[in-house]
C-alpha cells in the first residue's frame, strides 16, 4: 500500500466515525442522568498516565465558549501554544514558516483581529498589529485552551474575531507534580532536548504551583524560488536557492499562589516568564539573467533575537454588601533586543562587481498596565455585576539602519548609520461596563453595556525630527447572549455583540518609509479611528453519550470604518529623485518643467478609514468516542471552518487580506487498555489565502500535515510517547505579482512574477513523563 492510499483510507475511516456518530449517541445521557456531570478534580499525574481519552469539554457558559483541556492536545505532546491552537475550530496560521504556528487568525483574519488573553487578561506582544505570538507559550504551562467566540462586557471589546484565552495551571485546582524530558530529531539529523517539571502542594498558608520547562528550538528549511518576467513563465530572469536554520532555547516558567483569607476572601497570585533566544542563519545562492549576462550573488544573512514575555498579577475576592467584590491588578511586558544583517556578494560574469550589506537593529519594550474592580450581586433572579477597568499601555520601539557597499572585493563589512526611526505610544483606558444574567426555564441570557475610552498620545521621530501627536475617542459596546437549552442533550446558543480593533502600531507612526510599496513610499497615521464591527453568533450544540458534543456555528461580522491604503497625491522619494536627476542632467531648468514632463507614476501611500467590509462562514466539530459502534476506546475529532468576506481597496473587490478560506483537522486515537498503550493520527489541512497591497499581489498555501503518536503506559506514574510530525512533508508555496507603480499594477505591467516554496522535512520526538 502507497503512503497516499494509507493516508486516504485512515483519514476516510475517521471522517466517516465522526460523522456517524451523532446519530448513534442521540439516546446517551451522563451516569448521574443529567447532561453535563460535574468532572472530577484532576490531578497532575493525569497529565502523566492518560486513564481514558479526552475530548472537547462542553461548558456551562451563557456566551459561546469551545474550551480544551491540556489532555486534549498531550497525546501529540504539542510544544507550544500554537501546536495546541492549531487543532481548534477555525484557527489558521497563514504567513507562518512552514511547521510554524505563531500569529493565531480565528475566522481568517489578520492576527489584530484576534484577542490572545493569558488567564483572561491582555498581554503586550511582539507584533506590530497588536497581536501576540503563541509559539512563545510552552504546552507545559497551560491547564487549558479557550475560544471565546463573542464578547462579553466584562472583557476587553477589541476581538472582533473572537478570542483564545491561555489558561495556565492553577494551584488551586492541581496536586502532584511531574518530570518530562523529551528529545526531538529533525529532518536534517539535529536532536534537541527539552526538559519540563511541574509540582503542587500546601505552602505559606495556601496552596502554591510551580513550573519550568527548557526547550531548545531548531528548525531547519530549504526555500527556492523562481523569477520571471510575467505569468506566461516564458522568461526566466532569476532564481535562488535558500537554507535558513532557526536554533535557539526557550526558558520560561510560571507560579500561582492561592489562600483563604478569613470566612469569605480569596487571594490569588500568579506570574509567568517566558524568554527566547535564538539564532537565524541563511545562505542564498542567486543567479540572474540580464541582457545576455550572469549576474550571481551569493547572499549570507544572520539574525540574533532575543525577546523576553513576563507578567505578574494579583486578585482578591471577597464579600461585600451582601454581593461578591473582586479586586485585579496585573503588570506585562514584552522586551525585543533583536539584530538582523544581510549581505549581498554580486559578480558579473565570474567577475566581481559589487558587495552590499544592510543591518537593522530593533530594540522594543511593551507593557500594560491594568486594574480592575467589580462586584457581583443578586437582584431577584437576576445577577448583576459591574465594574470599571483601567489600563495603561506604553509601546517603545527603536528600529536603526545600517548600511555599507565596498570598493574593493574582499572589503570587510563596516556599517555606516542609514537612519533611524523611533516611536512611543502611550494608551490609557478606562472602560466601565454594567451586565445582567439569569435564566428562565431552559432559558438563559446575559445583556451588557462596556464603554471603552482611549486617551493616546503618539511620538515619532526620524532623523532627529520630532512628531507629537495626541488622538482620544470612545466606543459604546454592547452585548447580548442567549442559550437555550432544548433537550438535556441539546442547546441553541444567540450572541450578539460590538466589538472594536485599534489601529496596528505601524499604522500610527508618522515615519516615512521609502520604497515600503515597490517605487511607492509609505507614512502612518496618528490620527486613524478603530474599526467597529457588529457581529452574530448562531450555534447549535448536541451532547453525544457522557463525553462527545458535536456542534455548529454560523458567524457574520460587519465591520465599520476599514482602514486601508490610499494615496496622499505626494510623489515618492524615487519620483523626486528622478525629477531632480533630470534637472542636473539638464534636461529642464527647473523641477516643474520635469515634473511636467515626466508626470509622477509613485507616489507616498497611507492608511485611513475607508468604506466597510463583511466577514462570514461556518464552523463545524465534532469530538466523540465511538461507544455506539462498540469501540469505547476509540475517539474521533474532527472540525471544519469555511469564511468568506467582501472588502473594496484601491483596485475594486477582494476578500480581507490573508483570510485562509478553509481549515480542516480530522483524526483519531486509539486506547489499547490490557497493553496500557494507545495510538493515534492527525491530519490537518488549510485553505489558501490571498493578499493584495500597492504593488504586490500574493497566493499563499500550505500543504497537508500529517502528525501520529504511540504511547506506552508503565503503572499509574510513567509514561514513554512517541511522536511524529509533518509526515507528509508539507511546503509553503507563494505566488507573488509584482509591480513597481499603480498603474503597472492596473496595466497588469509586471515588474517579476515569482514562485517561492519552502520545506521542513518531518521531525520525530521521543518524551517520558514521570508523576510523584
Amino acid at each position: 500500500m502507497t503512503r497516499k492510499t494509507l493516508k486516504t483510507t485512515l483519514l476516510s475511516q475517521a471522517l466517516l466515525f465522526a460523522l456517524a456518530a451523532p446519530a448513534a449517541f442521540a439516546q446517551d445521557t451522563a451516569p448521574d442522568g443529567s447532561a453535563d456531570a460535574a468532572p472530577d478534580p484532576r490531578q497532575l499525574d493525569t497529565v502523566v498516565v492518560q486513564g481514558e481519552i479526552a475530548y472537547r469539554n462542553r461548558t456551562q457558559d451563557i456566551e459561546p465558549v469551545l474550551s480544551y483541556d491540556l489532555e486534549y492536545f498531550q497525546r501529540f505532546e504539542p510544544t507550544t501554544v500554537g501546536d495546541m491552537v492549531k487543532r481548534v475550530p477555525g484557527a489558521a496560521f497563514v504567513g507562518s514558516d512552514v511547521m510554524e504556528y505563531d500569529g493565531v487568525q480565528l475566522r481568517g483574519l489578520a492576527g489584530g483581529y484576534t484577542q490572545v488573553l493569558i488567564n483572561g487578561k491582555k498581554v503586550p506582544g511582539a507584533g506590530d498589529d497588536r497581536s501576540f505570538w503563541i509559539d512563545r507559550i510552552p504546552a507545559e504551562m497551560v491547564d487549558r485552551i479557550e475560544v471565546l467566540r463573542s464578547n462579553s462586557a466584562n472583557r476587553s471589546g477589541d476581538a472582533v474575531a473572537g478570542a483564545i484565552n491561555i489558561i495556565l495551571r492553577d494551584a488551586y485546582e492541581f496536586d502532584g507534580g511531574y518530570l518530562r524530558l523529551g528529545a526531538t530529531r529533525w529532518d536534517d539529523g539535529e536532536v534537541n532536548p527539552s526538559f519540563g517539571a511541574v509540582a503542587s502542594g500546601e505552602a505559606l498558608g495556601g496552596r502554591i504551583l510551580g513550573g519550568i520547562n527548557v526547550q531548545d528550538r531548531y528548525r531547519g528549511k530549504l526555500k527556492r524560488s523562481d523569477r520571471f518576467s510575467d505569468p506566461s513563465m516564458e522568461e526566466l530572469v532569476s532564481w535562488e536557492d535558500q537554507e535558513e536554520i532557526k536554533d535557539g532555547r526557550d526558558y520560561s516558567g510560571n507560579v500561582s499562589w492561592t489562600a483563604d483569607v478569613g470566612d469569605s476572601g480569596r487571594l490569588s497570585i500568579d506570574g509567568f516568564y517566558v524568554k527566547t533566544d535564538r539564532d537565524v542563519t541563511e545562505m542564498s545562492y542567486e543567479e540572474e539573467y540580464d541582457d545576455g549576462e550572469v549576474i550571481t550573488a551569493d547572499v549570507p544573512g544572520f539574525s540574533t533575537v532575543d525577546q523576553k514575555n513576563w507578567g505578574i498579577g494579583a486578585e482578591y475576592r471577597f464579600d461585600m454588601a451582601g454581593g461578591t467584590t473582586a479586586l485585579d491588578f496585573d503588570y506585562a511586558k514584552f522586551e525585543d533586543s533583536s539584530v538582523e544583517t544581510e549581505e549581498a556578494h554580486a559578480y558579473v560574469d565570474g567577475e566581481w562587481d559589487e558587495s552590499e550589506a544592510e543591518r537593522l537593529d530593533i530594540d522594543a519594550s511593551d507593557t500594560e498596565t491594568s486594574f480592575k474592580v467589580a462586584h457581583k450581586r443578586w437582584l431577584g433572579g437576576t445577577e448583576m455585576e459591574f465594574g470599571v477597568d483601567y489600563r495603561a499601555k506604553e509601546r517603545e520601539i527603536d528600529h536603526a539602519y545600517y548600511e555599507f557597499a565596498a570598493a574593493n572585493e574582499g572589503d570587510p563589512v563596516v556599517y555606516e548609520p542609514d537612519t533611524a526611526v523611533g516611536s512611543l505610544i502611550e494608551e490609557t483606558r478606562i472602560d466601565p461596563y454594567l451586565m445582567f444574567s439569569g435564566g428562565v426555564g431552559v432559558m438563559a441570557w446575559e445583556a451588557g453595556l462596556r464603554y471603552e475610552r482611549t486617551d493616546s498620545d503618539i511620538e515619532s521621530s526620524q532623523d532627529g525630527d520630532l512628531v507629537r501627536v495626541s488622538k482620544d475617542y470612545a466606543e459604546l459596546l454592547p452585548s447580548l447572549h442567549l442559550k437555550w437549552d432544548l433537550t438535556d442533550a441539546d442547546r441553541i446558543s444567540l450572541s450578539l455583540a460590538r466589538s472594536v480593533k485599534r489601529p496596528d502600531f505601524n499604522e500610527l507612526i508618522p515615519a516615512l518609509l521609502d520604497g515600503e510599496y515597490g517605487d511607492n513610499d509609505y507614512i502612518g497615521n496618528p490620527h486613524l479611528d478603530p474599526e467597529t464591527a457588529n457581529g452574530l453568533d448562531l450555534g447549535y450544540e448536541r451532547r453525544l453519550g457522557r463525553r462527545g458534543v458535536v456542534g455548529i456555528n454560523l458567524f457574520y461580522r460587519d465591520i465599520d470604518n476599514l482602514i486601508e491604503l490610499v494615496n496622499t497625491g505626494e510623489p515618492s522619494d524615487e519620483m523626486i529623485g528622478t525629477w531632480e536627476d533630470m534637472v542636473d542632467d539638464g534636461e529642464y531648468a527647473t523641477v516643474e518643467e520635469a515634473m511636467a514632463a515626466e508626470p509622477a507614476n509613485s507616489w507616498v501611500f497611507t492608511s485611513a478609514n475607508v468604506g466597510d467590509g463583511k466577514v462570514y462562514g461556518l464552523e463545524f466539530d465534532v469530538s466523540t468516542p465511538l461507544a455506539a459502534f462498540g469501540m469505547e476506546n476509540t475517539g474521533v475529532f474532527m472540525n471544519y471552518a469555511y469564511v468568506k468576506s467582501d472588502v473594496d481597496d484601491f483596485m475594486g473587490g477582494r476578500r480581507f487580506n490573508n483570510q485562509a478560506r478553509s481549515t480542516f483537522n480530522v483524526g483519531f486515537i486509539q486506547d489499547l487498555p490490557t497493553l496500557d498503550a494507545s495510538f493515534g493520527l492527525s491530519y490537518r489541512k488549510q485553505g489558501d489565502a490571498y493578499e493584495r497591497i500597492v504593488g504586490e499581489e500574493v497566493t499563499i498555501s500550505y500543504g497537508e500535515d500529517l502528525e501520529a503518536f504511540v504511547e506506552k503506559r508503565f503503572g499509574s506514574s510513567f509514561s514513554l510517547r512517541f511522536t511524529a510530525a509533518n509526515l507528509l512533508d508539507a511546503s509553503k508555496d507563494e505566488v507573488f505579482h509584482k509591480f513597481n507603480t499603480i498603474e503597472d499594477q492596473f496595466a497588469r505591467d509586471y515588474d517579476e512574477f515569482e514562485l517561492e516554496t519552502e520545506e521542513a522535512g518531518p521531525s520525530y520526538q521521543l518524551v517520558m513523563r514521570w508523576a510523584f
